[in-house]
This record gives C-alpha cells, structure tokens and sequence, in this order.
C-alpha cells in the first residue's frame, strides 16, 4: 500500500540558502527591457518570497548590457532591510566604485576560468580577471562591505571546451587568499553533469577546507536542477537560483536559463532540506515576472499543479 512521502525530522534537515539571481543574471540577455520601476517590484516579490540576499544589478558597460544601464537608478529605490542584502556585479575596478558609490551591500566579483571566455565577456585575460577580482574583493573589505568571488566557466567554456579541474581549484585556491565572503562555482553554460559538479567540489574543497561555497548552474542542457542537487550532497549550503529560470549570457551562444527558484526550493523541500524560499510567494512571483517579460518562463514548478501540498500556484 502506498503511503505518504515523509521528510526526516526538522533536526535532521540542512539548511540551504538560495541567493536570487533574477534582476541581474536572469535579466542581462533579455531583449525585451524590463523598466526601473518592474526591476523594484521584482525585488519585492523576491523578497516576499524570503530572498535574502539578492543580485540586485550590474555596474557593467551599458553599451554591452543595455538591460543593466539603470543600475544606480535601481539601488536608489530598492526597499532598505537590515535583513537584507542587495549584491552589484562588477567586472572592474571602474564597476566597483560605482557599486560602492550606488550603495550596494555586497560586491559580487568574477573571475573566468579560461582565457577566451574573459576575453570576450570582460577584456581581460583568466589570470587578470582573477586579479582584478580579488583586488576588487580588498577595496570592498576596506569600504567596510562584504564580496563574493565567482569563478565563471569552471565546468567548459564555450570557445575552448573543456576546463582542466586543476585550474578551477589553483583559481580557488588563490581567491581563497582575498578572503571573499564566499567562492562560487559557475556553471555558466550549463555543460555540467553531477558527477562532474560532485568530483569539482571534492578537489576543491580538499584544497581550500571549510571555506564558504556557493554553486551556481544554468539549465541549457536539462541537467541543472540535478547539479544542484549534486552540489548539496557534496556540502554545498549556497545556491543561485533565478525566479522562473529566467537567464542566459550575452557572451556565451545559446547558454540559457539559470535553474529556477521555485523549481529549486521544490525539489530541496521534497528532498528533506529547508530553504529561505516560500514556495507560493514565488511561484506567484514567477507568474508575476513571466507576464512582466511577456513570455513563458522555464520554470516546470510554477506551470504544474500543486502536489502534496506544495507547489499551489494562488
């Protein structure tokens, strides 16, 4: 006889932050422009929806990433919590201090894993986009502000294929040494597979000990919630994750949506793991952004009825 899926104890379940990435990484490659006033509301809805800490914009070149070019215009009128933690991407020393200047509460620095795809998506060489990262990571510490370090492309890039895993971890390893907030692992254009995810964070984490490491997974293979899945069995307590799966890189051909929030925080609750998310909020929050975007959004979660009490879509 079938009985009900149960989930162990409250004392038993891990605790897994999902950071959200939608107003920046969801939004970057979509053509469509989403107005000041709609990127607030979605960080309203995300915050409704138990975000904590938010990638809120890019300080990025606006020519390269119109959809970014309100950036200070959206830290000016993002609601103000002690509770929350608004993040500004920055690929430079120029993006930095504009961040800092807009008031943003974390930097989000980024280094690339391979040489071409840093030179296409920031103008820098591997080497000097780690660099220019960790030097990035010290002004914040001395404005009295936290950063974060992702290395991007650490499971293939788009122009060289694949990336040697003792690359990722000398990267890791050498970010480690800026003390960042935290390192995350990118899969920028969703080549990865859990094996890969697990084997990745193993070598890294031999490397770099307890250290603080987020994960981050694009889904443009289908293999993205999996790698989540992946990256908690392997310790990982930090997730990305995109309101409706909304996402993609202007400079990687055919890299599609982030895994998504709601998708995401699902498969964690069902799992046994708790989350910051509500899973309602944010599915309303999906429906909410998909008809702000005039399109379908990824997200399976939010287009499935609810089961077992969860995933009621309001």
């Amino acid at each position: 006889m079938a009985t009900r899926f149960e989930s162990p104890t409250d004392e038993a379940l891990p605790m897994i932050e999902i950071v959200e990435v939608s107003p920046r990484d969801g939004l970057q490659n979509e053509q469509t422009l989403l107005s000041t006033e709609d990127k607030v509301s979605l960080i309203e809805k995300a915050i409704e929806a138990g975000a904590r800490r938010i990638e809120a914009t890019s300080f990025v070149n606006p020519k390269k990433v119109p959809q970014m070019a309100d950036a200070e215009s959206v830290m000016t009128r993002v609601p103000r919590r002690d509770d929350v933690t608004y993040i500004g991407l920055v690929l430079n020393r120029r993006g930095a201090e504009r961040a800092i200047a807009a008031g943003v509460d974390e930097l989000g620095t980024v280094c690339v894993a391979s040489d071409e795809f840093a030179a296409r998506n920031q103008g820098q060489s591997s080497a000097e986009s780690l660099d220019i990262a960790c030097e990035n990571i010290a002004l914040a510490s001395r404005e009295g502000l936290s950063a974060q370090i992702t290395i991007a492309a650490s499971f293939g890039c788009p122009y060289e294929g694949t990336v040697e895993p003792e690359r990722v971890v000398e990267m890791a390893k050498a970010a480690a040494q800026a003390h960042p907030r935290e390192i995350a692992l990118a899969d920028t254009i969703g080549v990865a597979v859990p094996r890969q995810v697990e084997e990745l964070i193993g070598l890294v984490r031999r490397e770099i000990g307890d250290f603080p490491l987020r994960a981050h997974f694009h889904n443009t293979r289908n293999t993205g919630i999996a790698n989540v899945w992946a990256a908690v069995e392997a310790g990982v307590r930090t997730i990305d994750a995109s309101l409706g799966g909304l996402g993609g890189c202007p400079f990687s051909p055919g890299a599609s949506g982030n895994v998504a929030t709601e998708d995401v925080a699902y498969m964690l609750e069902r799992s046994g793991c708790r989350s910051n998310i509500d899973l309602v909020r944010a599915i309303q929050a999906s429906h909410w952004l998909g008809r702000a975007m005039d399109k379908t959004l990824p997200s399976m979660v939010a287009r499935a009825p609810a089961f077992d009490g969860l995933g009621a879509q309001g």
